[in-house]
């Protein structure tokens, strides 16, 4: 069930992204660009998105303030084609290195945390704010970008992991 206040936001993200970074413990450079066997994609491929998905919120959120057009989810894409958008996100993430990854991750998600101490309940969860959020408060779209992708990218990398045992020791 998603957030519906901004205590409880703030401690589903935070919780979400510590089981993340407990998934990530361990995991080498060399693990980090091993590809999964069904798709090919790698960890730092999967952080890279994460980190992707944040900066768009902010994005969405900072053209939104400043009037501009705003492209959900980005220019020349719609929500039905994430399938061609995360892949070309990956493209142009490929040269990413793995320490750079992982730093990457943590500003964003120190970002989020930070967006989130600075507004109110209200703005986080009040009425709707801009034409871009369709019917998701503010909050939600957080949700989405932060807490729900840390989810979803344990699970994946889990997977990895199981995928390429790690020896003892």
């Amino acid at each position: 069930m998603a957030a519906a206040t901004r205590a409880d936001l703030i401690a589903i993200t935070e919780k979400e992204f510590e089981k993340l970074q407990k998934v990530l413990d361990g995991v080498d450079k060399k693990l980090a660009v091993a590809p999964h066997p069904d798709d090919g994609i790698t960890i730092k491929d999967t952080l890279a998105h994460r980190i992707h998905w944040i900066d768009l919120f902010f994005n969405w959120y900072e053209d939104g303030v400043a009037g501009k057009p705003v492209y959900v989810p980005a220019k020349g894409y719609k929500w039905n084609q994430l399938k061609e958008y995360n892949a070309r996100v990956r493209e142009k993430n490929a040269r990413m290195a793995w320490s750079t990854a992982k730093s990457r991750l943590a500003a964003a998600h120190k970002r989020l945390m930070d967006f989130m101490a600075e507004h109110n309940n209200k703005a986080l969860y009040g009425p709707i704010k801009f034409e871009w959020q369709g019917k998701w408060p503010l909050g939600r779209w957080i949700e989405a970008s932060g807490a729900s992708h840390y989810r979803s990218a344990a699970k994946y990398i889990r997977e990895i992991k199981r995928s390429y045992p790690q020896p003892a020791g």
